[in-house]
């Protein structure tokens, strides 16, 4: 695919530091793990990669520990195949994600940032030639939302899409949601930014957050596939892939990915949407974050095995 415009990442970078069990422990309680590993993890580099295995150029924007995790990790995204020419080195500790996978293939996260929480504006405004080569730019909530803020400012400036994976959940400025292309929350995420306990009924969530200004999104549903709603009333409702799942680790990430990849690739959106649940079905059949990433010969051979009905 050479000569396409890269998809840009910004964001999280984290070594994941994975225990498994039969369940996952409830306040107070000691299990007895079944295993334990390693793998490099972070949203934003989980989506850089994911755009990597499925063959598209990829740049990452994003920061570093000065600790062995940081070398670890920017090699690791090396071998992937992604640019990390716009990742910077902080002094301290890298981010780290502690992660507990039961035997159904949930999970349970808690996120230390790292030198993640130092990315700032200025940063962006440093990586601008990165940011104006970008087809798509990908970010999510694991680095400071100001520097959020002004990198979909900088996209708006520069009229770059922006996919904003909006986790972990956090109250956002009005400003920021009218600017974002996409807005890709999980469904406790749409439950979380529509202000609703019934996440269930997708339409109503679609509409409520809609008419919080944001342009397009696209909610994702888990085991129920996807959904894409635009303001000017259009709705489309994207069919799950039957898979059996093992580990939903980075399942999201794998769909953002997939999704940005699509439109890159000048799919419609309901096709990225397709290409993404695909993507993300086969990476919860896979242990890791990173590791459960699918190539696009996988996803091709998911949808093929599934066509749609004519």
């Amino acid at each position: 695919m050479t000569g396409e415009k890269p998809i840009v990442c910004v964001g999280s970078i984290n070594i994941d530091l994975v225990a498994r069990a039969s369940s996952i422990p409830a306040p107070g309680e000691t299990l007895l793990g079944k295993d334990f590993a390693t793998h490099p993890g972070g949203k934003g580099a989980n989506q850089a990669v994911a755009v990597a295995r499925l063959g598209h150029p990829v740049r990452m924007i994003g920061r570093l520990g000065d600790d062995g995790f940081g070398t670890q990790l920017r090699d690791h995204l090396t071998r992937y195949g992604v640019d990390t020419a716009g990742i910077m080195t902080s002094p301290g500790p890298s981010g780290v994600a502690v992660i507990v996978v039961a035997d159904t293939g949930e999970n349970s996260i808690v996120v230390v940032p790292g030198a993640n929480a130092l990315l700032t504006p200025e940063d962006l405004e440093e990586s601008i030639d990165i940011l104006r080569s970008a087809s798509v730019v990908l970010t999510q909530l694991e680095t400071p939302l100001p520097t959020i803020l002004r990198l979909a400012k900088l996209c708006q400036r520069l009229g770059v899409p922006l996919i904003l994976d909006p986790a972990p959940a956090q109250a956002l400025p009005k400003e920021l949601l009218s600017i974002v292309s996409w807005f890709t929350p999980n469904e406790t995420e749409a439950a979380f930014y529509a202000g609703t306990s019934n996440p269930a009924d997708p339409d109503a969530t679609a509409s409520e957050l809609i008419d919080l200004g944001l342009a397009s999104l696209v909610l994702k549903l888990g085991s129920r596939g996807a959904y894409l709603a635009t303001p000017d009333g259009h709705r489309h409702r994207i069919s799950s892939f039957p898979v059996n799942a093992v580990d939903t680790t980075a399942a999201g990430d794998a769909f953002n990915g997939a999704f940005a990849t699509g439109l890159a690739l000048g799919m419609s959106a309901p096709e990225s949407a397709r290409f993404a649940a695909a993507a993300a079905a086969i990476s919860v059949t896979r242990f890791g974050a990173q590791p459960s990433m699918p190539s696009r010969a996988d996803v091709q051979r998911l949808l093929d095995s599934h066509p749609l009905s004519q």
